[in-house]
């Protein structure tokens, strides 16, 4: 299950989405309970009355700015529609009814939301509202508002969203601070947490500026910081709320420091390294590891200025790469798209272009008990089996292994491999270049808002002359290629999807049939696939962390065998660089950093700001 407009400052910040299932899950439905929080474990880490969560500094400083830097401009800060390019940081203004912590990804934990209540045949889910919630302008959250803002984002919002609440049939106002979510369909364990991570607005004023329209409004919510100040496409600043209703809550305590954020658009990637090169903005996640290796020694660097880190983490990994859009008729063979995987040379690629930082993950469930191994389980066997007339052959047998080349960058045999393919699937060479049976030449475009995927994707323009193929690469603004992206106008992007500690109702958005025709929705490759939409929903309705395991696994062996995408880099960590001038806790918690947990140290700041060159 993935969590969605969390309240955020950066993706590495946050805890990675989990499911769960309560522990009162197996009882009768007649047996409510009620909790402060829902666990996929035994129990939550935190228990009810904990007074801050494990790794946090309670008594962190408050003050000082953080400049921050972001690669896409923006035209509204509407982020729940699909709609407009929506700026970074707006998950700080508002908040949801629970919450997760980075360090508990079985966990949610009240956050607007004081208790919860949940039968155990997990049919509805019952929302508490604290007393003591209130919007900026002073006036107390109310489940009113909680009823509102579910029904206009189902009705209007993101369609990843609405596809998340797919099966949630009502919200029932009780009292004024008791709210009531209704499930339809099977037994869904993901449910009452998907209603925990629900954006709560403010009804009166959204009502006032309309749900679904673009704006650029500052307007406020009930999170800790506010919009101080904005420019379209180039800036927007956040100012800490100093009467936040929420800041004294054992899961706020040590978090959320700075008195203002602000994020600068930087859309060449070179220019912004440059930009932190010279103290334009004090922190950067990298996600290249030749830059890694080559561009962090700069004097700052070498004087002890700027810090580098590499942070280990326990989260699931992307499955990034090179997406085929199947909705196109010449990716619609899976000999094509194996033809066209084999060709790309991941081993010259990682050691030529990126010091050899990166492995190749083999599924999309990479660094977790979910990716698929071996061949199927007997348990596996059961879900895979009534589908195997829909399935390709290969899932019965081995998991599926990434190809491996001889690293010269034109490995004969994969190449040799990759034209037999194309060869079966009707293909052939005509003058040098390969063609159909109606003489209509293979063409490929290669979209990208990031001209730094040029060099990633430049060896395998070569592998494809040889192939006759031509592929083009095409770079354009974030505008475009969003709305390129929303209307699946493309050949290959290059994207992924990340995936949580407990997968289930979100792949729906992934890869379902459903999604597959939503606009702006994330089934990038155009899956439509009953047996697909059928080990999808063994996922959603597993009953079992066990059971979850057994239909990801055969989930994974036929998203892997579909070949939909080219996978490409794997890692298991964060790479940070920062100017010295924050203090952080002693500890980062399993997930990687947490960057809401820092704080800007005053002694550190000046020591910086009288060392830095002027």
């Amino acid at each position: 299950m993935r969590s969605v407009l969390l309240p955020a400052l950066l993706a590495l910040a946050l805890a990675t989405p989990a499911t769960f299932q309560p522990s009162w899950a197996q009882t009768q439905s007649s047996d409510i309970k009620t909790s402060h929080a829902l666990t996929l474990g035994d129990a939550p880490k935190y228990a009810a009355g904990f007074k801050q969560l494990d790794y946090v500094n309670a008594d962190a400083p408050k003050g000082g700015e953080l400049r921050l830097s972001t690669p896409s401009g923006f035209d509204s800060l509407n982020p729940f529609i699909p709609k407009g390019d929506s700026a970074p940081g707006l998950g700080m203004i508002y908040e949801t009814l629970m919450a997760q912590t980075p360090d508990d990804d079985l966990s949610e934990y009240g956050l607007i939301a004081e208790t919860v209540e949940v039968p155990g045949n997990l049919s509805w889910i019952v929302f508490n509202l604290r007393a003591e919630a209130k919007w900026a302008d002073g006036k107390p959250i109310m489940a009113e508002d909680v009823a509102w803002s579910f029904e206009q984002i189902k009705a209007a919002g993101e369609p990843m969203l609405q596809l998340y609440y797919a099966n949630v049939q009502k919200a029932e106002v009780l009292g004024p601070r008791k709210v009531k979510f209704h499930f339809s369909g099977p037994k869904n364990r993901e449910l009452p947490q998907i209603m925990g991570q629900l954006p709560v607005l403010q009804k009166a004023q959204w009502e006032k500026r309309g749900f679904d329209k673009v704006t650029q409004d500052k307007w406020e919510g009930s999170g800790p910081y506010r919009i101080e100040s904005v420019e379209s496409n180039r800036s927007i600043v956040y100012a800490r709320r100093d009467n936040w209703w929420a800041k004294d809550l054992p899961i706020n305590k040590g978090r959320y420091n700075f008195d203002r954020i602000r994020y600068d658009v930087y859309r060449d990637q070179t220019v912004a390294r440059e930009a932190f090169k010279s103290g334009q903005y004090d922190f950067r996640g990298e996600n290249s590891g030749r830059e890694w290796a080559t561009f962090y020694d700069f004097p700052a660097v070498q004087q002890g200025l700027v810090k580098k880190e590499m942070v280990k983490h326990d989260r699931p990994g992307n499955m990034l790469g090179f997406i085929f859009n199947t909705r196109r008729e010449k990716f619609q063979d899976v000999r094509v798209r194996r033809a066209l995987m084999l060709a790309w040379d991941f081993e010259w690629v990682n050691k030529n272009l990126a010091h050899s930082a990166y492995y190749r993950p083999s599924s999309y469930f990479d660094n977790s008990e979910f990716a698929a191994t071996g061949t199927p389980s007997p348990e596996e066997l059961k879900l895979l089996e009534p589908l195997r007339s829909k399935l390709p052959k290969e899932v019965f047998g081995p998991a599926w292994q990434a190809p491996i080349s001889d690293g010269s960058g034109q490995d004969r045999k994969n190449l040799r491999e990759a034209a037999q393919l194309l060869k079966s699937a009707g293909w052939e060479i005509k003058d040098g270049k390969l063609v159909d049976a109606k003489g209509i030449v293979f063409t490929l475009e290669f979209l990208m808002q990031d001209p730094s995927y040029e060099r990633m994707a430049a060896p395998w323009v070569q592998s494809m002359q040889r192939l006759g193929i031509q592929l083009n690469m095409r770079a354009i603004d974030s505008a475009q290629y969003i709305r390129l992206l929303r209307s699946f106008d493309y050949d290959v992007v290059y994207s992924g999807w990340g995936q949580s500690s407990s997968p289930g109702n979100e792949q729906r958005s992934y890869f379902s049939s459903a999604a597959a025709d939503n606009p702006g929705g994330r089934n990038w490759p155009g899956i439509k696939d009953p047996a697909v939409d059928a080990l999808i929903e063994a996922v959603v309705q597993a009953q079992s962390r066990a059971d979850l395991i057994v239909a990801t696994r055969a989930h994974d062996r036929e998203l892997t065998w579909g070949h939909y995408n080219v996978p490409s880099f794997g890692l298991n960590a964060d790479r940070i660089a920062y100017w010295d001038k924050f203090g952080k806790p002693e500890k980062y918690p399993k997930n990687g950093v947490d960057f809401m947990a820092w704080w800007v140290d005053p002694a550190k700041a000046a020591k910086l700001n009288a060392s830095k060159p002027q």
